[in-house]
This record gives C-alpha cells, structure tokens and sequence, in this order.
C-alpha cells in the first residue's frame, strides 16, 4: 500500500463523506507543481479551482503571510486593522467603483452571496432572478441561486423567490424582471457549468434591464475575478458599472477569504450597522494576503500574462488537433477544452496518472484555471501530452 493510498484510508475514516474519497493527498506545492505524499511531481492546471493565482509558495504571498502571522492574525470585528482598510481601498480601485462604494468581507465566495442577498432584500423586494446552470454556492440561501437540482433538491425548501432564467437570453431575462425583482444575480463566465462564456451584449443588457425595473445587478465574481479573465473582474469585459460584486477564490491566494463590494452611495447604504456581521472576515492575516496576491498581480503584468496565456493555449490544442478534441473556449485562464463525447473523467483520470491536474467540470468538458504565473511551456507540455491521454482516455 503507497503512502497515498494510507492517508485515503484514513481519510475516509475520518471525514465526512461529502467529497467522497479523493484520489489524491497532496504534501506540497512550488510554482504551478505540487506533489503527492508519494513524491510525485503534477503540473496544477486547476489551481485549486481558480484559488491559487500566485500557484505555490509565491515568495511575496509567503512573506506576507508569514509577517502577519508574526504580528496578529485575528482582531475581531469590534476593532479594524490597517491591512483590512488598505484591501478595501485597493479593491475600490481595482474594480473602479464610484465614489461612495464600500466593501464587507467575509472569508469564503458563498458567504459574499449571502451578504449579496441581505443587500437584495433591503430594497423592499424580494424577488431574485438567476441564470439556468449558475452556481453561487452551497449554503441554503446562495445554493437558492444555484440550478442545479441534485445540490437542491435534497435540502429544499429553499430561500422563495428565487427564478431561474436561461443563460446569455436577454429576452427571458427582461420577461422575468419585474417591480417585485430586488435583484439579478450572473456570472460573468459560467465556470461550473462548463466554462461558458456569454455574448458580451448579455451583461449590458442585463444592465439596462435591472436600471429600468429598479432592481440591482450583482455580478458573482467569485470564479471570475481577480485577473482569472484578463481583467480585474468579469464584468470589466462589458463595460458596464453594476451594484454590486462578490468576491472571493483567486483573492485570498490560498488564504480563505470573500468580499462584497457595492458600488456608489445608494446601493452601499442599503445595509447598515447591525443588519450583518462576520467572525473572522476582513482579519489581519486575510488582508495581508490579499493585499500580496493584488500588488504581485500588477506587479508582475499578470492580467496582461493571464490573456496572452490563455490565446496561446487555444491556439496550441487547436494547432494540435487531437482526436475527440472540439475546440477551447473561455476568458484569459479560465478555459474550457470541449470533447466530442462524454469521456472528461477518463481524460482527467488519464491525465492526473502522466502528472496533470485537469478538472472534468461537465461529461464532455474539460475545465482549466492555472495559476496565472503559469508558462508558455508548461501549457506547451499539457498539450503535448494531449493527445496521448485522449488516446488511453477512449481505448
């Protein structure tokens, strides 16, 4: 028995199985690499799911945090700190937010929903409108939002009022906004619906749609954001100014962390002292990270880098034209290769034993969310790969 398999066992012993069993127990991580408790080398081409932008161990990330963690991690919410305020401001900035908008931090993507609809709700309305196939998260209020039946079905009730519209279809979107609709919630890019990526008209009229009905447009940056795309955020692609914005993933580098940001005074002065609150959200340590994975981002060109990465990785595979492949889709490193056939858990379990880390998002869907210091030539040696893998993946 590996060591691998030893630590799954415990692992199973010892955990709720929400997961079910990984395949997989990892002892460490340098750039976009990590290893197994085997000492097997894997090129990270999910970064934890679009968590670890930095990839592992970045040097300005460790020392941060390791500062901190000298100095205080947790002050709790009857005081603030520096760090906490100097992130705000810079995510006012990064997001280009009007004056007079605020953030509130939370320390995970489903608990900025959260946030996000207590802000919804204190318009008076309390009607929500989401997209067929979005995910929020998990928590009974963002899993509302969520489509996916199996993740809701075993807990409804859920939140009411809630309607669920077709993805990048403004006509059933302006059909289902209305005077009782407090807000409507999209992403940008639909990551766990397989990385699909809307007509860019789709959020500017979702824009014209919720300013003419008064109700709020929050757009869920959580996968998105933080460079994932290209830009800062999702939405930046469009043009548009919207109400709000969670935020979370890529933020944190690693560390957890989420934030609701609002944008213009109106908006930030829906909710007001008491109506809210969090434990650890917005703590030292938090914002010590954050403030290292913004400032490494500009520092090193990484918007620019996560673009030009992510054309030459499609145009790489589609150079390549490897068998059962049918193209590559997505924003700067958030991208999809699609397969002809439902064969993405082969391909991924196929790929993880030549030392790749692929997620099999949907049956015929193949996500990729590098870290976005990520080379031309470690996407170069996926690719390379490919073709090999699909091969074994379908024999």
């Amino acid at each position: 028995m590996t060591a691998n398999d030893e630590w799954l066992q415990r692992y199973s012993d010892s955990m709720l199985g929400v997961f079910g069993t990984p395949p997989l127990v990892h002892s460490h991580g340098e750039g976009c690499y990590v290893w197994d408790v085997d000492g097997r080398r894997y090129l990270d081409l999910v970064g934890g799911i679009a968590v670890n932008a930095l990839g592992h161990g970045h040097p300005a990330l460790v020392s941060a945090v390791s500062k901190q963690a000298g100095e205080a991690l947790h002050v709790s919410n009857l005081f603030t700190s520096p760090g906490q305020i100097l992130l705000a401001e810079r995510l006012l900035q990064v997001s280009a937010a009007p004056a007079g908008s605020r953030v509130f931090f939370a320390n995970s993507g489903t608990e900025a929903i959260e946030a996000a609809i207590k802000l919804a709700r204190r318009t008076g309305r309390t009607g929500i409108v989401a997209a067929e196939h979005a995910f929020h998260g998990r928590t009974t209020g963002a899993l509302a939002l969520t489509h996916k039946a199996a993740y809701r079905e075993p807990f409804e009730p859920l939140l009411p009022g809630v309607t669920h519209v077709p993805y990048d279809d403004p006509d059933a979107l302006r059909l289902a906004v209305d005077s009782g609709t407090s807000a409507v919630v999209l992403e940008p890019v639909q990551g766990e619906a397989g990385v699909i990526e809307p007509a860019v008209e789709f959020l500017r009229e979702a824009r014209e749609i919720t300013r003419a009905a008064g109700a709020l447009l929050i757009i869920d940056e959580i996968q998105t954001g933080i460079g994932r795309t290209g830009e800062w955020f999702g939405f930046q692609h469009a043009g548009i100014v919207p109400d709000a914005i969670t935020v979370a993933k890529g933020l944190g580098g690693g560390v957890p962390t989420g934030a609701l940001i609002t944008f213009g005074p109106e908006v930030s002065a829906l909710l007001t002292a008491g109506q809210h609150g969090t434990t650890f959200g917005g703590n030292p340590l938090a914002a010590a990270a954050g403030l290292a994975v913004l400032g490494a981002i500009e520092d090193e060109g990484l918007l620019a880098h996560a673009r030009t990465m992510g054309e030459h990785l499609a145009a790489q595979v589609a150079q390549a034209a490897v068998p059962h492949v049918t193209g590559v889709r997505g924003q700067g490193l958030l991208r999809a290769i699609t397969l002809d056939s439902p064969i993405s858990v082969a391909v991924a379990s196929v790929a993880r034993a030549a030392g790749f880390i692929i997620n099999p998002v949907a049956p015929q869907v193949i996500r990729l969310a590098p870290p976005l210091v990520i080379q031309a030539e470690q996407l170069d040696s996926f690719v390379a790969a490919l073709p090999q893998i699909v091969q074994e993946a379908t024999a």
